[in-house]
């Protein structure tokens, strides 16, 4: 059963939250282990696994980091391990600021490391603008293929630039 399923509410990047909590509270209440202490074992157990299910559910259905990965698991898009292959051209962007950056290891600068911020902010920024866009539509028209596979690519995308974000946090703020 997936969390949506959980919850029994539509498959979207962006459930509503409201609802989600209430969801969250309300099974957390009905599946207490606390409550079900007098219960067989059998049923023990049982609640145990709902209630990690439901702590789950709220982890990911909460976080819209998570939530996009998710959905996109249940579309069969991205599994574990998986190699997928940016476009050239955004590679060529990221080599370049990965080189800036090792340069800066040998020879640190702080209006360098400034402007790589800023340009890795940049990016960042157009990324999370057109998932934003691609994603509303996609919840407008569920089981838009086409769009699924522009906002797998962008959150492939949104890795890299996540690791990027990485090795600039390992200079000093």
């Amino acid at each position: 059963m997936n969390y949506f399923e959980f919850y029994d509410i539509p498959v979207s990047f962006f459930p509503d939250q409201v609802l989600v909590r209430k969801i969250f509270y309300e099974k957390s209440k009905a599946y207490h282990p606390d409550f079900h202490v007098n219960e067989p074992e059998e049923k023990q157990e049982e609640i145990l696994q709902l209630s990690t299910l439901n702590n789950n559910a709220f982890k990911v259905l909460s976080s819209p980091e998570r939530c996009l990965e998710y959905v996109l698991g249940l579309h069969g898009l991205i599994s574990e391990g998986e190699k997928h292959t940016l476009p050239q051209d955004f590679l060529m962007k990221m080599m370049e600021i990965n080189e800036a950056l090792m340069e800066l290891e040998f020879e640190p600068d702080a209006q360098a490391l400034a402007r790589i911020r800023a340009q890795v902010q940049e990016v960042q920024h157009t990324l999370d603008t057109a998932l934003q866009s691609l994603l509303q539509r996609h919840d407008r028209e569920p089981g838009n293929q086409a769009l699924l596979a522009e906002a797998k690519d962008i959150y492939y995308r949104k890795k890299y630039v996540l690791r990027i974000n990485d090795s600039l946090n390992k200079f000093a703020p």
